[in-house]
């Protein structure tokens, strides 16, 4: 028997989600902790682009999950186009003791739909809640934020680990719904479809001067 269809079956989705906003707003230390349960207190900027690819389970398939991260640095733009090409998800991300990161998201978000399909599931992730006493961008303007621009909400502390892995499960989750729906509705088109040309007959009655005398020009009867 032929394994390949068995390799095929066992890796059943691969989806490709960004990692994006300014510079030091965590996404590294995000994917670090979400990925290999890791913390780098002292890491620098990401330079250029890496990423890291994670085994999740959904409703008995398998999903891989491909979580590409990189620089929040103007001049790292380069790589945008190639970054951005093929994500079906991305975590904005803005560090909530400075509101200037805050601040950039709609920019974020402007890039994000200019160089990917607008379908995009994205959620916006509020990072660093472990500082608490140098918040300068409360809960309810994240909320709002995200609601005015239809995205998911969340807050998390990759140093504690607070609330990384719902980010990330979040984002792959409903990327699979939207998936599977649409797989279900093909699937049923298709059905219809078969239905349609097997067992069902188009019977095509009178000529073209029946149709210009303004009676029916053709009929399908199916039974």
């Amino acid at each position: 028997m032929d394994n390949k269809g068995d390799e095929q079956q066992s890796q059943d989705y691969l989806f490709k989600i960004v990692m994006i906003g300014d510079s030091a707003v965590g996404k590294s230390n995000l994917l670090a902790r979400f990925a290999r349960n890791e913390f780098y207190p002292n890491s620098k900027s990401t330079i250029g682009v890496e990423f890291q690819t994670q085994k999740m389970h959904i409703e008995g398939k398998e999903i891989k999950a491909q979580i590409w991260d990189t620089a929040g640095q103007e001049r790292f733009k380069a790589v945008t186009s190639a970054y951005y090409r093929g994500a079906v998800g991305a975590l904005v991300v803005y560090d909530i003791s400075r509101r200037q990161t805050f601040d950039s998201i709609g920019r974020w978000l402007n890039e994000l739909h200019t160089h990917s399909d607008m379908n995009v599931v994205i959620i916006l992730v509020g990072n660093k809640t472990d500082l608490k006493d140098e918040r300068e961008v409360n809960t309810e303007e994240g909320k709002a934020l995200a609601e005015a621009h239809g995205l998911f909400f969340i807050e998390t502390s990759a140093l504690d680990s607070s609330n990384v892995t719902a980010a990330f499960q979040t984002v792959v989750e409903e990327i699979y719904h939207i998936i599977s729906r649409k797989v279900f509705q093909s699937q049923e088109q298709k059905r219809k479809a078969s239905s349609l040309v097997s067992g069902k007959t188009v019977v095509l009655h009178g000529d073209a001067s029946d149709a210009n005398d303004g009676s029916e020009g053709f009929r399908c009867c199916s039974s």
